[in-house]
């Protein structure tokens, strides 16, 4: 399976952007999905997660201002951001597991099976 992410770009503090990731193949047998960010000299941390039928979760410097969703037709998880923030920038990754998992395990990276290669997002001041 691969994860192509898209949407990435440069845009000013207080804009939106929309991100993307497409998968290679059916996504429907996918019980979860999650955009991590990984800012330049700091750890992965996790923006939004989502689970089949289940629970959505955000970080805590997301909260409020993105929404993540999948399109099972179209093989597509996105991410949107709103009231962007210079702290927002970095590396986006989108992540995906078929096992299902509990809430408490959501947050964690490693519990993810299939990463896309990322997509950078630049937030100007």
């Amino acid at each position: 399976v691969q994860l192509v992410e898209s949407g990435g770009g440069l845009v000013q503090a207080g804009g939106s952007l929309r991100l993307s990731c497409l998968a290679s193949t059916s996504i429907s047998s996918f019980n979860h999905f999650a955009w991590f960010r990984q800012a330049p000299g700091k750890e992965r941390e996790l923006v939004a997660t989502m689970s089949s039928g289940g629970p959505t979760l955000y970080g805590d410097s997301a909260k409020g201002r993105s929404t993540i969703s999948r399109d099972n037709a179209k093989n597509t998880v996105s991410l949107q951001m709103n009231s962007l923030k210079f702290e927002d920038t970095g590396v986006y990754y989108c992540a995906a597991r078929k096992g299902r998992i509990i809430l408490s395990e959501m947050r964690n990276a490693q519990v993810y099976d299939y990463w896309g290669q990322g997509t950078l997002v630049t937030v100007s001041s």
